[in-house]
Parts: C-alpha cells; sequence; structure tokens
C-alpha cells in the first residue's frame, strides 16, 4: 500500500515507479550510466576489501602448516585494503553528487510541467480540488519523490549491488554457511513485510490526522478575527487539542511500527552472526572444512589457519548481507509515500486540459485600421471578418454544474452593443454563473450563447476571454507594483493608460498618497491595502484592457457610497459604445441599466428597465422599496 501526503493509497504503485523511473532517467541516459557504474565500483569496493581480511588473519595465524609471518604480505593487504576503502568513498561521493543532479533537474522539470499544466485545467477541476491540496503536491509530493530520486533508489541499487557481491564470495568462501545465512534471511523478510504492511496502513491514518490538523489551523488562521469578535478562543483551543489528540494517537502507532524494523532486523542480524560463528567455528575445528567450507579452503591448502581466515572474512560478509536489507526496509515508508505522491501528481499532469474552443480568432486592425473584429476561417482557407461589437445573447441556455442538479434554466436575454445588462436577485440565483458562461469557464448542457451573432464555442478561448473585461467579488492582487497590478489587464499597456485608468476608476487618490504611489509594492494580496482599494485597483486593471464588454460582479460591494458615485461617473465614459454586465446587491448601482434582469432559483422572474420594473409592483419593487440591498 502507497500513501501521499493526504493519506490516501496510491492505486498503482508498480506502474507509477516505471513511469518515474522512465520520466527521471530518459531525460539523463549518460549521468545514470555513471551512476550505475559509481555504484557498482563503491559496492565492490567493501566486498573486495573484505576478502582480504581472510589473508591478513591466515598468515598472523602460527600453525604447523604455517610457522612462520611474513610481515610484507600483511602490510602489502593492509594498503591495497586502504586503497579499496578510498576508491568506494569517492565512488559513493561521486554517484550521490550525480544523483543529486538527476533529482534536482527531474523535479524542477515536473514542477514546471505541472505549473504550465495548471494554467490549462479548466475550472471543474479547481472546484474539486482545495488549495492546500495543489499546494501539497508542490510542497509535500514533491518533496518525497526528491528522498526517492535522491537517497532511497540510489540506495536499493547499491544494496541490491552488495548482496549479489556479497553472495557470489559467500558462496565461494562456504556453500553450508550461506544455507545458514539465508535461513535467517527469509525471517527477517517475513518480519519486514508483516510489520511494513501494518506500519503502512497506520501511516494512512497519520496522514489523514495530519491533514485534518493541518486545515483546522489554516481555518482558525484566517478566522482570527471573527473568533477574537466573539471570544471564541477557548473554544478554539479545545477544538486544536481534539485534532492534536488524535494526530498523536495514529503518529504514535504509525512511527511504532515503523521504528520497530530496524531494532527486529538488528537483532536477527546479530542472531545470524553468533549462529554462523558458532556453526562456522564447528564446522572448522571438525575438520569438515574440505566441500563443506568450499571454495577458498581448497585453493589454500586447508588447515586451522586457513579455515580461521575465512571465518573472519565470511562472518564480515554476513553483516554486509544483513545491511542492504535492512537498509530497504528502513526505505520502506519513504517509498510508499513517494510512489503515491509521484502517483497524484501523475494524476494532475494527466488530467485533460480545457479545450481551446473553436477556430475563431480576435484580430486588431485586419478588417479596419483601429478597429476590433472576428476573424472566422471559412471551409475554402479563406476568412470572414465580423466586427466586434458586443452583442451578446442567450437563448434558451440550461446549464448544472453537475448534470443532477441544475442551476440555470431555459435562459434566455440579448445585450446589443453599449447596453448596461444588471442581475439582480438572492445569492444563489444564478447570476454569477450567467457571467461564468459568458466566459466558457463552463460549457452550457442545451441551448445556445452568441457573440456578434457567432457561437462562442466557435470562438478561441483565450481570444474570447481577451475580448472582455472582469471584476470579480473577491480581489485578488499579485505581489508587485501598484502599477504592475493595474497593467496585468493588459501587459503592454504604458505607464501613462495606467495612470488614466486609475483615475477613471478613482483609484489616483488614494494611490499617490501610498508610499512610493505607483511603485509601492503590494505582498499578500493587497493585506496593506483595504478591501475598497483593493477593489478600486481590479476595477483600474479593467479599464485598462479596453475590452470592448465588461463584466463587473459585485465590482462596488466594498466602496462607499460617494467614492461609488465617482467611479459611476468615470465607467460612464468608459462604457460608451461598450456592454456591460452588472451584478449587484445594491439595487441603486443598477438604476441606469437598459435592462434589469431579476433571477430567483434560475430562471428570470421579471426584465425590464428600472420605472417598469418598479410599475410592475412585483419582486423588484419589494426589494427596491423594503431595502436597498438583497442581503
Amino acid at each position: 500500500m502507497a500513501l501521499n501526503s493526504n493519506g490516501k493509497a496510491a492505486k498503482t504503485p508498480v506502474k507509477t515507479l516505471k513511469r518515474l523511473l522512465a520520466y527521471t532517467f530518459s531525460r539523463y541516459k549518460t549521468a545514470t550510466l555513471f551512476v550505475v557504474i559509481f555504484v557498482m565500483l563503491a559496492s565492490a569496493a567493501n566486498v573486495v576489501a573484505s576478502s582480504r581480511l581472510a589473508v591478513i588473519i591466515q598468515e598472523l595465524i602460527v600453525s604447523p602448516e604455517h610457522p612462520t609471518i611474513n610481515m610484507s604480505v600483511v602490510w602489502m593487504n593492509i594498503l591495497f585494503m586502504g586503497c579499496i576503502y578510498i576508491a568506494g568513498v569517492l565512488s559513493s561521493f561521486a554517484y550521490n553528487r550525480i544523483m543529486m543532479y538527476i533529482a534536482q533537474g527531474t523535479l524542477k522539470k515536473l514542477r514546471d510541467e505541472m505549473f504550465a499544466k495548471m494554467q490549462y485545467l479548466p475550472l471543474k477541476y479547481f472546484d474539486s480540488h482545495t488549495h492546500g491540496d495543489l499546494m501539497s503536491m508542490y510542497t509535500n509530493d514533491v518533496d518525497t519523490m526528491r528522498q526517492l530520486l535522491s537517497q532511497t533508489i540510489p540506495q536499493i541499487i547499491s544494496s541490491i549491488l552488495t548482496l549479489i557481491f556479497v553472495f557470489a564470495f559467500m558462496v565461494f568462501y562456504s556453500f553450508t554457511l550461506t544455507l545458514l545465512i539465508f535461513a535467517v534471511l527469509a525471517v527477517m523478510i517475513l518480519v519486514i513485510k508483516k510489520v511494513g504492511v501494518k506500519s503502512a496502513k497506520n501511516f494512512l491514518k497519520q496522514q489523514r490526522a495530519m491533514g485534518a490538523l493541518n486545515g483546522y489551523v489554516e481555518e482558525m488562521t484566517e478566522g482570527q478575527k471573527v473568533i477574537k469578535v466573539f471570544c471564541h478562543e477557548k473554544e478554539a483551543k479545545e477544538g486544536f487539542k481534539s485534532y492534536n489528540e488524535e494526530l498523536y494517537k495514529t503518529g504514535y502507532f504509525a512511527n511504532c511500527n515503523a521504528f520497530l524494523l530496524g531494532p527486529l532486523n538488528n537483532n536477527l542480524g546479530y542472531l545470524q552472526y553468533v549462529l554462523v560463528a558458532v556453526v562456522g567455528f564447528i564446522l572448522m575445528v571438525s575438520g569438515a572444512e574440505i566441500g563443506l567450507l568450499s571454495g577458498y579452503t581448497a585453493l589454500n591448502g586447508g588447515g586451522i589457519a586457513c579455515c580461521a581466515g575465512m571465518l573472519v572474512s565470511f562472518l564480515s560478509y554476513s553483516r554486509q548481507f544483513n545491511m542492504p536489507v535492512q537498509q530497504v526496509s528502513q526505505q520502506f515508508n519513504a517509498i510508499v509515500m513517494a510512489l503515491a505522491g509521484a502517483e497524484r501528481i501523475f494524476d494532475m499532469v494527466d488530467t485533460q486540459a480545457e479545450d481551446k474552443g473553436g477556430e475563431t480568432t480576435l484580430t486588431y486592425g485586419e478588417y479596419e485600421e483601429g478597429e476590433w473584429a472576428w476573424k472566422k476561417p471559412n471551409s475554402d482557407g479563406t476568412f470572414e471578418y465580423v466586427p466586434l461589437k458586443g452583442d451578446i445573447r442567450f437563448n434558451n441556455v440550461v446549464f448544472g454544474y453537475t448534470d443532477e442538479k441544475v442551476i440555470l434554466k431555459n435562459i434566455s436575454l440579448y445585450a446589443k452593443p453599449g447596453q448596461k445588462i444588471a442581475f439582480v436577485g438572492s445569492t444563489g440565483a444564478g447570476k454569477t454563473t450567467i457571467t461564468n458562461l459568458i466566459n466558457r469557464f463552463y460549457d452550457i448542457q442545451s441551448g445556445e450563447i452568441t457573440y456578434d451573432g457567432l457561437d462562442i464555442k466557435s470562438i478561441k478561448k483565450d481570444d474570447l476571454r481577451r475580448s472582455l473585461g472582469v471584476v470579480l467579488q473577491d480581489t485578488h492582487l499579485f505581489t508587485g507594483t501598484v502599477m504592475d497590478n493595474i497593467r496585468y489587464g493588459r501587459l503592454s499597456a504604458t505607464d501613462e493608460e495606467c495612470v488614466k485608468a486609475a483615475k477613471l476608476a478613482n483609484a489616483h487618490s488614494f494611490i499617490k498618497h501610498l508610499p512610493e504611489g505607483y511603485n509601492t509594492v503590494i505582498t499578500g494580496d493587497g493585506a496593506n491595502l483595504s478591501q475598497g482599494q483593493r477593489q478600486l485597483l481590479a476595477i483600474s486593471r479593467a479599464m485598462v484592457s479596453e475590452c470592448p464588454v465588461l463584466i463587473l460582479d459585485e465590482a462596488t460591494s466594498s466602496i462607499d457610497t460617494r467614492t461609488e458615485k465617482l467611479i459611476e461617473q468615470g465607467m460612464d465614459k468608459l462604457m460608451e459604445g461598450r456592454t456591460v454586465f452588472v451584478i449587484a446587491h445594491r439595487l441603486s448601482t443598477v438604476k441606469n441599466s437598459k435592462a434589469i434582469m431579476v433571477l430567483e432559483h434560475g430562471e428570470i422572474i421579471e426584465r425590464g428597465d428600472h420605472e417598469q420594473l418598479i410599475e410592475q409592483r412585483g419582486k423588484y419593487y419589494q426589494l427596491y422599496t423594503g431595502v436597498f440591498e438583497l442581503e
């Protein structure tokens, strides 16, 4: 079972591992080859160096078969061992450095692909994934992959090669003792399997508890003002204690099982060491070394000294044989978590991008100098130009965010060029949904939406949205200067054009009083500005875009009445020749609209201008004469 940073198990860990390895090493073939070479050298160095112990011990033991000690042989083998170990250390350093280069390069490429893909995902994807969930992909999941690529995979390769080399030398020294080691190894593998699976299940619970705790902390952090207003500090503390206690319990059991693997394997390794020493000593003193103690004693003439040297080397190999198994077991949780994180990332990268829309594009100056026009391709390879006027119509539009729940029911309306159309109604009536459909953030189930007589599905989405200036109710400002945030509406706008837009929106008066004016740096989504000032900048951004159609979703909800009047005067100039859709809770802001649509439960129940709706004495009349705001 593999689990990710949110505690969800990976569905196809083997498939994910294959894809990750192919994704990583296909881009670094030469570097990967050097990694394998250096890992082989590092693994072989330790094994070969240990083989010299048998020669040294054999030379140091005086026996009837070996009456004298040749110290030159001893020192030569010690020097040889030192050189081999130094070569192993250098090889280890080399492959770790190369692997770090491969890992960081892979993760950089992956983050680039993730962010690039995120720009083209449909809004429906973000509706089903929280911001925290997406952020955890860039942080927690990527970090688990970093550990897997830079540490775990090299460790596994090294362990496998070490096992192969050690196994070959052990068989050469004693086939009988090798069988004994494999018997103990079978027990170790059984323990790893039992404890490892249980550990993974407990880590799953721990990650879920961690996610719940993080979510609570984030919620309480954002709601500090509300907590203090209602004096709920004690309740907030108790809530945190509850989540923290759950994390403590799940974390205790998860880590108990995980850390149990190390001591169990170590003790089994010690048991194996003792068994090999005892059995080897019995074989040695019983004179059964020929055939039972195998190749080394046969080649070196047998005898106590030869058997003792072999046994010392074999004991060293028995420890080296256990070490890779222990190292892999210690990496177990890192492996399963990294694979689950990788699967989540690959799922995001594989998510179908938002379709680009039709083939009709937006052009400037091609049809007529200084004018915008739609460039529609014909079947014969020619193009037809349709002047961009801002004529938007809904014809029997039916829409629901899911097929089971319909939000808009047979909506029909039109906005002629230069008209101001307002939508009013209670929360959830479908006002914002209508403007989202104009942008093609979502596609309708049935009906038709046309833009200058063209079905919006036939227009390329980038060009469609380029023709629309939008001010959202939830204002978002980016880290950068005030000027940069205004210019975000049209990156080619000059400083003079940005200042002009700010003056039209009545933002210039407060901007010039900022510490550095238009060069004041905004951070934390405009935390150093008031909500009203942030909305004024958002309106300025829409104004500088010079779009023929404006969508204002509660654009003046956080602005005082006096400022609102000044903005409306500037916007009247801006809206000349432009189609404007306005969503407002303040009914006073929509009085001068050409048409006002009153929505209720996804249907237009009333339509007309202010005077007509007042005369009808319907829902709009009740709202207007009762309270000047819907909420």
